[in-house]
């Protein structure tokens, strides 16, 4: 099989590291891909700040909910949203931005972050190194904001744990194909059995890893996403980002 293709289908989240460094040219190397990424109309709208100070990598995990992996890892790699960098494009050419005011600029900015995301974790797997990809920080942005020192039009995203693993983890089950994948149309009644099958085929995978707290996957989303924090809103107005087209 390709290597690269190897690669991809063998994802999984690490959450035991060692210590040691990552080295200046595999850094360099992974955040270069990452910056050749794509990003709509070439915008370059995604800045990536870099922390490798211990005790700001302590407070991250803590903003993230308590994650101590956070911690652990030599680097996080915080992906940002930058529409203060596009804005200087803007002013540069006599006009004025108004794109983070819609909502097809919000869209496109947090589309261009996930690639950003994806790139980062497939160049660091790439070089042996264990990944994490870290949402809680929009648990507390502003937290956020203020540690990494963002000026306005910018939002902290999610971000990316990188190390050498202490010990590996395994691949948590996916989903059936057919959930995800739809040929011409949306298939909407294949949904049902596929989540009857992953609910069951979840349960057993924690069975397996002696975790006694885990959920379904429709509890879990029944945890998640039956409910919503103002939070992240306020503070993105405070930011700049406001969704009046």
């Amino acid at each position: 099989m390709n290597e690269t293709i190897r690669l991809l289908q063998a994802h999984h989240s690490n959450r035991n590291y060692k210590t040691d460094p990552v080295s200046k040219e595999i850094l360099d190397a992974i955040i270069e891909c990452a910056c050749c990424a794509p990003t709509s109309i070439n915008s370059h709208e995604i800045s990536l700040v870099v922390v490798r100070n211990a005790d700001s990598r302590a407070r991250i995990a803590e903003i993230a909910g308590g994650q101590p992996w956070i911690a652990q890892a030599p680097v996080f790699i915080a992906v940002i949203v930058d529409l203060y960098k596009t804005g200087l494009g803007v002013k540069k050419a006599g006009a004025e931005q108004v794109f983070q005011r819609s909502l097809e600029g919000i869209l496109a900015a947090v589309s261009d972050a996930g690639i950003a995301m994806a790139t980062l974790m497939t160049a660091a797997r790439a070089f042996g190194l264990g990944i994490v990809p870290i949402g809680g920080i929009r648990r507390d942005p502003q937290a956020m904001i203020d540690l990494l020192g963002l000026p306005s039009y910018t939002f902290p995203v999610d971000g990316v744990v990188l190390g050498y693993v202490a010990e590996e983890s395994p691949q948590k089950p996916r989903m059936p194909i057919e959930s995800f994948r739809h040929e011409e149309t949306y298939h909407p009644e294949a949904l049902k059995p596929a989540i009857d099958a992953y609910d069951r085929t979840l349960q057993e995978y924690w069975r397996k890893i002696g975790r006694t707290d885990g959920l379904s996957w429709s509890a879990n989303m029944a945890q998640h996403y039956g409910t919503f924090s103002r939070l992240i809103k306020s503070v993105a107005q405070k930011q700049g980002f406001t969704i009046e087209v």
